[in-house]
């Protein structure tokens, strides 16, 4: 890393393939949706810990959670494919990747002690919190490249003042 020079997400090129590709749209639209689902998931699972009840709609609404978030990583994949040349752990997307392993780990294993059974309810609540703890930081880091994304806009049309100007 050189420190002078500032780091880009995107080159003019990636940032072309990334306005053309309508994996960009689709991450665009289920983003938001998981982000709604997790809200929804998230309150079912404290509501059950706190009340003990309706405790079959938080578990399942975890399943549904972890299946959204297996259709956003598939989708995130080929985006950062297209865009990047690299299904997974392309440069400016490292960090968040390796997150996103350890969030798809913690909802994986979720489905697992779900579908054996062998675990108390509240301990597979406990088990969906731990996900969505890494979930949540695993947002925070993805919002966080979005900004960036768009501030550096108008550094690279600084810099390259024939780059057609997009948005994220």
């Amino acid at each position: 890393m050189q420190g002078s020079q500032p780091q880009f997400m995107y080159t003019p090129e990636q940032r072309a393939r990334r306005d053309a590709t309508r994996w960009t749209l689709v991450q665009g639209v289920l983003a938001p949706v998981q982000f709604l689902v997790f809200l929804v998931s998230l309150y079912l699972v404290l509501n059950s810990l706190r009340t003990g009840e309706h405790t079959d709609w938080a578990l399942a609404s975890v399943v549904v959670k972890t299946l959204v978030l297996y259709l956003i990583m598939v989708t995130g994949c080929i985006w950062e494919k297209v865009v990047y040349g690299k299904y997974l752990f392309a440069h400016a997307f490292f960090w968040e990747d390796m997150v996103s392993m350890l969030v798809l780990a913690l909802h994986t294993a979720y489905l697992w002690v779900w579908w054996q059974g062998q675990w108390s309810a509240g301990d597979q609540l406990l088990l969906a919190l731990a996900a969505y703890v890494t979930y949540g930081f695993n947002a925070a880091q993805y919002i966080r490249k979005l900004r960036m994304a768009r501030l550096q806009k108008p550094a690279t049309q600084a810099l390259h003042p024939a780059s057609p100007q997009v948005s994220v």
